[in-house]
């Protein structure tokens, strides 16, 4: 049969085909319909060609783009794919280049940049998928590392070490069926990405013969890689915070016409070419590309002192992992989830799965090489031996599920395979939500999504609760806090003071002259700009600093004292957290006229991951980009919301409409039942 098109009352695309092939192209289509705008920016943004029509705020990335090479590692890893697979992707491809058009014109941003549609090649899903994820494992933190050894010394490199400002995360936890009052496993989840408009995940059903799919696929790239749901199996996944890309200084030399890397068995020929950025608005920028036998060189070139080159799995191996996701998708059991992971290569997952047999799922999923531990911790020699890669990491830890299992990016099932980890507060809140309710539901789960109990404020509120010589304004602030719940609700006036109050604290950590040697950072391109910042690093790692890893010549005392006196005033018991804290998405065409924007409840260490950048902002820029519960019951009775809506299109009727759900916390209906839905017959 053709395929078939129908929507649910939230807009969300349930598609029906006679074949895999048939369905993918589907795919394509629908998704160039209702988010060419947005498939489109990622693109260009993989091609290194966003600037031409973005200007320059977009050089940066497009720059870095090019020097790592990111769409060549893409072509790289499609020549590489199995026909099946290759068959599989092309013809999503071809269902996206058949739909652009129209989707281009009832999407407002192409006439707004002068922007035309594109053709997409056999290897652009695999360019976007990267792009999305090359910074996952968060590289530039040794960039950070580095500086911070370099200025303050060897044994402060660690002072800092939490997931940082740039890193995303995620909740996931998996309730074996003892735990639930249905009788089968739950599995729910909320990935934590920066908010975009639109959003990231797109909410979808892909229905053929051999199988009928559920979840959250990402725009631009075919199936349902990381949270879905088949009927008789479903699985979801969070970062697992592994560290398996490295970075080595290079020492390079320009021999006419050849440019020279030094590495272990002497001066070796680097390819080198050059390339032109289109800038919107001002002169193009030529761009000279080079790649040593380690990797692309991303900061510094042939006429400079240093140089330094990035070694990742994907172009190592020519291999994404795509061969993974047709695989998943005809998934019947955990243990068909289990072997198709074996293709999986980028990003390192911790994976979770449940079947409707009774089979559990819990595993670390992807591809870390063997090296020296020093690899994992900053900038490494090229030129030495001893840090090379040595092949594979394997078996990849997993876990047996006694009753429920937990992943939040902590220091857990994947601490052999990485260096900084999330703090445990929001995997050990989460477990201890499980195991004080009982008979759980899809429903009931929402509460356990929307917890905002703030554990990490126990070392400042300890230090507080310490000090001495408090004005009349700074003790009525310290009685307060500290009869506070902890709770970030958004209508907390006690949160808000408290956030005020950690960003007092944060600032004039930052500006401390024992921290004065960090305040400039070093002069690397601008897209590490938010791993290399003072502030941010100060903010996230505020717990750490005022905890176990006192900086040496800081009173904190008299300077938590100090910041009490500065905020007391206006941290009065009047404003609430949620008029402080409100979201703020990314939008790749930004609306110059856009206010504040809704107030939200949570905090970097929730459950309820909201985060802001304390001492730099209250607003919100990355949180849950979706939430859901897999039912393996009933897949009717599971659950989902995404922070806008199922359409990328401005004025859409379902550009928001999932929004006021998403706020409230509240979770919508999964609907699956063909006759529940309305079929859409226009041609697009």
């Amino acid at each position: 049969m053709n395929a078939e098109r129908f929507r649910d009352r939230w807009g969300v695309p349930h598609l029906r085909a006679g074949d895999p092939l048939a369905l993918a192209t589907a795919q394509g289509r629908v998704t160039a319909y209702d988010r060419a705008w947005q498939i489109e920016v990622e693109r260009h943004r993989a091609q290194g060609t966003s600037a031409a029509f973005l200007g320059a705020d977009a050089l940066g990335w497009d720059r870095f783009a090019r020097q790592v090479r990111l769409d060549d590692t893409a072509r790289r890893c499609h020549a590489a794919l199995d026909p099946a697979t290759a068959a599989w992707v092309g013809a999503y491809v071809a269902g996206v280049n058949a739909g652009l058009a129209a989707g281009a014109a009832r999407a407002p941003e192409f006439a707004a940049t002068g922007l035309s549609p594109g053709r997409w090649q056999p290897w652009t899903p695999l360019a976007i998928w990267l792009g999305h994820h090359l910074l996952f494992a968060g590289f530039p933190s040794k960039l950070w590392r580095e500086h911070v050894a370099r200025r303050l010394g060897p044994d402060a490199r660690d002072l800092f070490a939490t997931d940082g400002p740039a890193v995303a995360g995620s909740n996931g936890w998996l309730l074996a069926a003892e735990r639930t009052g249905t009788g089968a496993a739950l599995l729910a989840g909320d990935p934590h990405r920066f908010i975009e408009d639109p959003g990231v995940y797109q909410q979808i059903r892909l229905a053929c013969p051999e199988y009928d799919v559920v979840g959250l696929a990402m725009p631009g790239v075919p199936g349902i890689a990381h949270f879905a749901h088949a009927g008789a199996v479903a699985w979801a996944i969070t970062n697992a915070m592994a560290d398996y890309q490295d970075l080595y200084a290079e020492r390079l030399r320009r021999q006419r016409p050849v440019v020279e890397a030094l590495g272990p068995d002497g001066w070796r020929p680097a390819h080198t070419h050059v390339e032109t950025i289109e800038v919107a608005g001002a002169d193009p920028v030529e761009v000279e590309v080079v790649e040593t036998e380690r990797g692309p060189v991303i900061v510094g070139g042939p006429d400079e002192s240093s140089a330094i080159s990035l070694r990742y799995p994907p172009r190592v191996r020519a291999e994404l992992g795509f061969a993974a996701l047709p695989e998943l998708l005809r998934a019947r059991s955990v243990a068909d989830v289990d072997r198709a992971l074996r293709h999986w290569v980028e990003p390192v997952n911790v994976v979770q799965a449940a079947d409707t047999a009774g089979g559990l799922l819990h595993r670390v999923a992807g591809a870390v090489p063997v090296r020296n531990p020093e690899n994992g911790r900053g900038v490494v020699p090229a030129w030495r031996a001893e840090y090379a890669w040595r092949g594979w990491y394997a078996p990849l830890p997993r876990a047996d599920v006694a009753g429920r299992a937990v992943m939040a990016n902590e220091r857990g099932l994947a601490a052999p395979l990485g260096v900084e980890f999330a703090p445990p507060h929001r995997a050990h809140r989460i477990a201890e939500l499980l195991d004080a309710g009982h008979a759980w539901t899809a429903e009931r789960l929402a509460a356990v999504h929307t917890d905002t109990y703030l554990a990490s404020a126990g070392p400042l509120l300890a230090i507080l609760a310490g000090v001495t010589g408090l004005g009349p304004d700074a003790d009525a602030l310290r009685e307060r806090l500290l009869r506070w719940d902890r709770r970030m609700a958004a209508d907390s006036t006690d949160a808000a003071d408290f956030a005020v109050l950690r960003s007092a604290v944060v600032r004039r950590l930052a500006a401390h002259p024992a921290l004065a040697a960090l305040a400039e950072p070093p002069a690397y391109p601008e897209v590490f700009a938010p791993w290399l910042a003072l502030t941010p690093r100060v903010g996230y790692a505020l717990s750490h600093l005022l905890g176990g890893a006192r900086l040496p010549g800081v009173d904190v005392a008299a300077l938590v004292r100090t910041a009490a006196e500065e905020v007391a005033g206006a941290a009065d018991g009047q404003v609430r957290w949620g008029d402080l804290h409100r979201l703020a998405p990314w939008r790749a065409l930004p609306d110059p006229d856009a206010g504040p924007g809704p107030r939200l409840g949570g905090d970097h260490d929730c459950v309820l991951s909201t985060s802001s950048v304390p001492g730099v902002t209250h607003w919100c820029f990355r949180g849950p980009a979706a939430r859901f519960v897999w039912d393996l019951a009933r897949r009717d009775d599971s659950r989902w919301v995404v922070p806008l809506g199922a359409c990328g299109v401005p004025g859409d009727p379902h550009h928001d409409d999932q929004s006021p759900a998403w706020l409230a916390g509240e979770l919508l209906p999964v609907t699956t039942g063909w006759e529940k839905l309305t079929e859409e017959r226009d041609e697009h």
